[in-house]
């Protein structure tokens, strides 16, 4: 690793060259959308953001994604880019312990007429994963940082061969590079130093991370 003299953390990716991105797809622009992004400013909400989304329902096509699972779907924008992918006959099953976040979702999604593509099932995750039957397409992990080792060893022989595995965060502002750095909650950057580890030395594995935003890793099941 590198000594770095910014202990808060590094940007991945340079804020002009995202912004240039940002530009190119201006096409995807949508009322539900642009309200979604407007809720998490004024909140403060972590998500995944534009281009990050376009990226999710880039990849999920690619495979033709009919089943994802999200570990963590806050208020349905992640969901909102795998619900466009997997088309009317695919599902997205959502969780997340906020009652809150699944009735804002339902109304956003109902907006852009994708609830119909979505089970969005309220509580723990992991809980909810573990009574889910059957095999994804794409598993996507977006829980607290602390507990990605344990989502990635839940998810990976869940995921089908050819499917894919996604992370947000993964560089947690650069972090994960840093000698030294003020972390963003105790023990969260050695927990996802720890899971990019196991994702890269798994030889069922092939996965790449792509810097954009806080950086996301894909890991395709061979």
């Amino acid at each position: 690793m590198n000594n770095q003299s910014n202990r808060s953390g590094i940007a991945p990716v340079d804020p002009l060259i995202e912004t240039y991105m940002r530009e190119l797809v201006a096409h995807t622009d949508h009322p539900v959308l642009l309200d979604m992004e407007d809720y998490a400013r004024r909140n403060n909400f972590p998500i995944v953001n534009r281009l990050a989304g376009v990226f999710l329902e880039t990849q999920a096509k690619m495979i033709g994604t009919k089943r994802v699972f999200e570990f963590g779907s806050g208020y349905g924008y992640s969901a909102y880019w795998f619900a466009r992918a997997v088309g009317d006959d695919g599902l997205v099953i959502c969780s997340d312990s906020d009652t809150q976040n699944r009735e804002r979702a339902q109304q956003y999604l109902t907006q852009a007429a994708l609830w119909q593509r979505v089970q969005f099932n309220t509580g723990m995750a992991q809980e909810v994963f573990a009574q889910t039957e059957g095999l994804f397409d794409i598993c996507y992990n977006d829980v607290d940082k602390h507990a990605y080792p344990e989502v990635w060893r839940l998810a990976k022989d869940r995921i089908r061969p050819g499917g894919l595995y996604i992370a947000d965060n993964v560089l947690w502002r650069g972090r994960v590079a840093m000698d030294t750095y003020q972390d963003a909650s105790p023990g969260s950057t050695a927990a996802i130093a720890e899971h990019n580890r196991l994702i890269f030395k798994d030889p069922d594995f092939d996965a790449f991370i792509n810097p954009t935003r806080d950086g996301l890793v894909v890991a395709r099941r061979k």
